[in-house]
């Protein structure tokens, strides 16, 4: 609809519907109604949309008197008729009530009441109006002020009300219950049972409670019991609307079609003293609304979305000439009301325009209405005119008011004067392709400044939002303005908007535009994505998961060097861990842990994300100690530290493993000392009254120390006495960790005030160190601006906004001294000159760990939140990645990686960003071990293997295992197929204009794959034709397809030759190491599939073979057809 020419701030209509909007009064409208009504300079009501000439209200036929806008573009959900006063109320489905006063339709007031839901219906009282939404019952003024607020249970579905008397209410809706509330008390009074669900419409005569249900029944109920005296079944579909009158009943609804619901163009009508069914009335429109006007005659009026009014007698036959028409300004009528004095019909659109027909030029609402009351009108002085083009125009002309104090704009001298601008920072894209010659880099310019240009920001505050504004959301939050959410967008959840194409067509170059690979986030349980990123950029945890290789099938160890190596082989396309997802969801212990989301749990982030990941946190590297435990250690990490693990230990435990004295003391003065070890620990806060809301400086080393050396008072079984004591157990520090691992434990209002908190009390004590003391106002004197642009100033902060939010340091020195104890302290770079080389004071137990990588909780209630990691990638990986020597902070969300400045790795506004797990790495921990990577699987993979099927027969009838002297080299060719089954069907969603739009797409799993020798004596005779076993539920085996059936893939029953995924997938891996290359047909989703990483030089794919350019796909029964002249699948669809 076109709303050009339409002030929505007064809510009129454009002069092109309305042709005389003469700012005059209205003739037919009393003077003094208007006296306290707010008046514009021309004297004409605000909101008033004065009767034209040219309409003429003929005595006792309605005819439309006014139309008004209540909400552009709002569909009006519910008008009523005020029974007090002269007034029209209507809500809209934005949760928004507007009233107007008099036939003219003036606005009197305009209010939100509920923030998100629609308002359902309105009843009028003495003192206010009811109004009803989904689950609250709001009791307002006729102005606005709030006279109660009653929230109902959540689960609840209201759709109607009924006032009973004058301090009862009866309220129904979708649920088996109505409800009787009070309105002197606020309270549930009563509850009473509904053996249909889903009353929508009541009514009341001085003889039964009638209730309107979705089912199409309309139930008769006792005043005083509420218990069902008699039921009519009126519609096979639903009810629509019914009204009563006298002793008749009149609804109308829809009927069961074989199409569905059809609108039944017969009205129900009821005998209420015979119950029972009269000839039913058949009317010329599609009934919607339906009440009775009872003047002279009991007639009704029924009207239909459409906006076609019909008037007949409910015992008569309706005549095609009491029609008439109602024209909305939106395509349906949403709301019907009659007033009581039945001279008024109310009618609401869908573009949230309210139209008035009356039988009279000048009606009333109510036979007895009393007086309204108006606000006092704004009385302003009125000021003569000033010409401002005028250069000579005296200011004195201006008004002001005669004051001594000092002025606004009297700053001091101090603060007048102008400041230098600090020197932007360095572009992170320069300074991640940087490399270095001496002391000086030379990077590529990546062109996003024009040159000798740089720009200045006035304000500080501007730079948060700007520096945001080049990564482009999800499509989730697309076309929304950045300033509206404090969620910035390269932080926001991301989502793959699928086509008809799948992923081809969707660009992750725009995400990532690094050589990096991200993770895809449509996959179950993906939320761990980001802690799979920071374990692979641990290089001594990638080497040593790479090295490693077991016969165990689902092997959480083995499955994430399967993807580390897909991570290694990508550069810049994003990768799945699908299959280490698999094996994840088949471990009972992260089952019993609750690791493992229902599909609509992730999607609707119902799960505490931040409590989850910190539980898989320790959950894998506990997994991964005890995959790893009976291993052998590979050569690679025997280094020049000697051994690096102990028989019965493991790398993991060596990397991770912190070794503990655990001392309990009892009150007897026994004491018991035992050996443990942890992998991770847990921060402990202290408690309210040690960091009080004084802003306490509390470091995050003495919060660190305190966790680490915990001591806690609890109940213990005390050998000496015999029962269970109080004891005071202690924890000492035997032996410090490579890597320190943290989880943070922000679980509550209470920690993340205590991060906050201490945050302040840092920045406060930054900006003493280095810009003079903090006013309350945040506004600093020249001198302090002028030290903090100075170099001394710029040392410890480029920019104010580094130090706000800050409580974590980058670096932490930790010192085991001689009675077991740990000192634990902040470290900066410049703590290195006075105290020396880190690597020469780890010869007196001396270690100083740098942060690595800190995992977020992103909280936003739009999409549920998401858990993001920010990662610092040393020079080894940039070096052999990207050939470039340098360290960078990386922000990693899911496949959205952007280089970030090192201050926002450790800055945590608490109000959306939550910190989650922390990891600090010994520094130089890499140059202490041989990263050296062996691939661990070998040729054997290759040959004969049993089947896990117990009806296999001992000879392979459909391909014969390679031979020794087969074994495939480099630029071998092999024919490869793939067929898969599906786990879970695609969610999609059908647009308006027809079209199909794929919300998540279908999870496969590989179910057979076969491969083809192409060169030798055996040339197209298949090496490989494994059936993947599995043990998720398959929702759909794709036979006319794939040729896969019921029972083929179980070990029990099939006869098929049957191997695990873990095997075959090794057989490929192997092929793929040794470079041959793989000739197939839409090989590209074969390998997605399947979770593989396969270079493109060694690809022959005959979809892009035989593809020109802007055509279709050719498919593979085409291409069999006409070079080859054979027909495919003839033999699965003959199945």
């Amino acid at each position: 609809m076109n709303f050009e020419g339409l002030d929505p701030g007064l809510a009129e209509y454009a002069p092109a519907m309305h042709s005389a909007l003469d700012p005059v009064l209205d003739a037919h409208l009393n003077p003094s109604l208007l006296q306290n009504v707010e008046l514009d300079p021309e004297g004409v009501a605000l909101e008033a949309l004065p009767v034209q000439e040219s309409v003429h209200i003929m005595e006792g036929v309605y005819s439309e008197l006014h139309s008004v806008v209540a909400e552009v573009g709002v569909p009006v959900s519910v008008s009523h008729f005020d029974l007090h006063e002269e007034m029209l109320w209507v809500g809209s489905h934005g949760g928004h009530a507007t009233s107007f006063f008099g036939p003219a339709l003036e606005r009197y007031s305009s209010f939100q009441v509920n923030g998100s839901d629609d308002i359902r219906q309105i009843q009028s009282l003495e003192n206010g109006i009811l109004f009803l939404t989904k689950n609250n019952l709001k009791y307002m003024a006729r102005g606005g002020l709030i006279i109660f607020d009653y929230l109902l249970d959540e689960s609840e579905d209201m759709h109607s009300l009924l006032l009973t008397d004058g301090s009862t209410l009866l309220v129904g809706g979708l649920q088996n219950h109505i409800l009787e509330i009070d309105l002197n008390t606020v309270q549930e009074t009563q509850k009473y049972a509904v053996e249909t669900p889903g009353v929508t419409i009541m009514r009341q005569t001085n003889r039964f409670f009638f209730c309107g249900h979705t089912s199409g029944k309309v139930s008769l109920r006792d005043l005083r019991t509420f218990k069902v005296e008699h039921e009519f079944d009126a519609f096979s579909g639903s009810l629509s609307d019914f009204d009563v009158h006298g002793n008749l009943l009149a609804a109308c609804g829809f009927s069961s079609r074989l199409t569905g619901l059809a609108c039944d163009r017969f009205l129900k009508v009821y005998d209420l003293r015979m119950m029972r069914a009269i000839t039913p009335l058949q009317v010329h429109v599609d009934p919607a609304f339906l009440r009775f006007i009872p003047t002279y005659t009991s007639r009704l009026a029924i009207i239909s979305q459409s906006g076609q009014c019909q008037f007949c007698e409910p015992t008569g036959l309706a005549n095609p000439a009491d029609i008439f028409h109602v024209n909305p300004v939106g395509p349906l009528l949403m709301t019907f009301d009659v007033s009581a004095s039945k001279q008024a019909l109310a009618f609401g659109d869908s573009e949230g325009c309210v139209h008035l027909w009356t039988d009279s030029p000048e009606p009333s609402f109510n036979p007895y209405s009393r007086e309204t009351e108006f606000a006092l009108p704004c009385l302003v002085d009125s000021l003569p005119p000033l010409d401002w083009s005028q250069d000579l125009l005296p200011l004195s002309l201006i008004p002001v008011p005669l004051t001594t104090d000092t002025l606004l704009s009297d700053w001091p001298a101090a603060n007048s004067a102008p400041a230098p601008r600090r020197a932007p920072p360095v572009d992170a894209e320069i300074l991640r392709t940087m490399k270095k010659v001496g002391f000086i880099g030379y990077a590529p310019n990546p062109r996003t400044r024009l040159r000798n240009q740089i720009p200045y920001r006035l304000k500080e505050s501007d730079s948060e939002f700007d520096s945001f504004s080049q990564v482009t959301e999800s499509p989730i939050g697309r076309e929304e303005e950045p300033h509206l959410h404090m969620v910035s967008k390269k932080y926001r959840k991301v989502t793959i908007k699928y086509s008809k194409l799948g992923l081809e067509d969707f660009d992750f170059k725009h995400y990532n535009k690094t050589l990096f690979a991200g993770l895809e986030p449509h996959i179950p349980n993906a939320y761990c994505n980001c802690m799979i990123q920071v374990l692979y950029f641990l290089e001594p945890v990638r080497c040593l998961i790479q090295n490693h290789l077991c016969q165990k099938e689902f092997c959480l160890a083995c499955e994430l060097g399967f993807l580390f190596h897909m991570l290694d082989l990508s550069r810049g396309d994003p990768c799945q861990g699908s299959n280490f997802l698999r094996a994840f969801r088949t471990i009972p212990e992260a089952s019993a842990l609750g690791l493992i989301l229902a599909d609509s749990d992730e999607a609707s982030g119902k799960g505490n994300l931040a409590r989850l990941i910190q539980r898989w946190n320790r959950f894998i590297l506990t997994q991964l100690h005890q995959d790893m435990q009976e291993l052998e250690v590979p050569q690679a990490y025997r280094g020049a530290g000697g051994s690096f693990c102990s028989s019965g230990d493991s790398v993991i435990g060596q990397l991770f493993s912190c070794e503990m004295e655990n001392c309990s003391l009892c009150r007897c003065g026994s004491e018991t000392v035992r050996a443990s070890s942890t992998l991770l620990f847990t921060l402990s806060y202290p408690e309210a009254g040690t960091s009080d809301k004084t802003g306490k400086n509390c470091d995050f080393a003495q919060v660190l120390k305190r966790s680490i050396c915990l001591e806690q008072n609890t109940q213990a079984w005390c050998d000496n006495c015999e029962k269970y004591q109080p004891t005071i157990q202690t924890r000492n520090i035997r032996h410090l960790p490579e890597i320190l691992v943290i989880n943070c434990e922000v679980n509550s209002l209470k920690e993340a005030d205590f991060w906050r908190m201490q945050a302040e009390v840092a920045f406060k004590m930054a900006m003493k160190k280095h810009g003079g003391e903090i006013s309350k106002n945040k506004e600093f004197a020249l001198a302090d601006w002028k030290e903090l642009g100075s170099p001394e100033g710029m040392l410890m902060c480029s920019s104010i906004e580094e130090l706000k939010n800050v409580w974590l340091p980058f670096s932490i020195r930790m010192k085991m001294t001689k009675n077991k104890g740990l000192d634990v302290c902040n470290w900066t770079d410049g703590d290195e000159i006075q105290w020396g080389p880190a690597r020469a004071e780890e010869e007196h137990g001396v270690f100083v760990y740098d942060l690595m990588a800190t995992v977020v909780h992103i909280l936003d209630s739009r999409t549920g939140g998401s858990l993001v990691a920010h990662i610092k990638v040393g020079e080894t990986y940039h070096q052999r990645k990207e050939g470039v020597t340098h360290q960078q902070w990386y922000l990693f969300n899911d496949f959205l990686i952007e280089p970030i400045d090192k201050h926002e790795a450790v800055q945590f506004d608490m109000n959306w960003k939550v910190p989650a797990i922390l990891y600090y790495v010994k520094r130089n921990l890499n140059s202490k071990y041989n990263l050296n990577i062996k691939n661990p699987i070998e040729a054997s993979v290759l040959l004969a293997e049993a089947s896990l099927a117990r009806k296999q027969r001992k000879t392979h009838t459909t391909f014969i295992p390679l031979m020794l002297n087969e074994m495939p080299q480099v630029g071998d060719l092999v024919g490869l197929d793939a067929e898969f089954v599906t786990l879970n069907e695609e969610e999609a969603e059908l647009r308006s204009d027809g079209t199909k739009s794929t919300i998540k797409p279908s999870q496969m799993s590989v179910a057979r794959i076969t491969c083809v020798r192409g060169q030798g004596p055996n040339e197209g005779i298949p090496f490989i034709d494994d059936y993947i076993s599995t043990q998720e539920q398959v929702v759909d085996y794709l036979t006319q397809y794939s040729g896969i059936k019921p029972g083929d893939l179980d070990a029990k029953i099939s006869s098929k030759h049957l191997t695990t995924l873990k095997s075959t997938y090794l057989k490929l891996r192997f092929l793929i190491d040794i470079g041959v290359k793989f000739v197939g047909h839409g090989l590209q989703k074969d390998f997605r599939v399947i979770n593989l990483m396969v270079p493109k030089d060694q690809v022959l794919d005959t979809v892009y073979l035989f593809h020109m350019p802007r055509k279709r796909m050719i498919s593979l029964r085409f291409l069999a057809w006409y070079f080859l002249d054979a027909a495919v699948f003839s033999s699965v669809l003959a199945l």
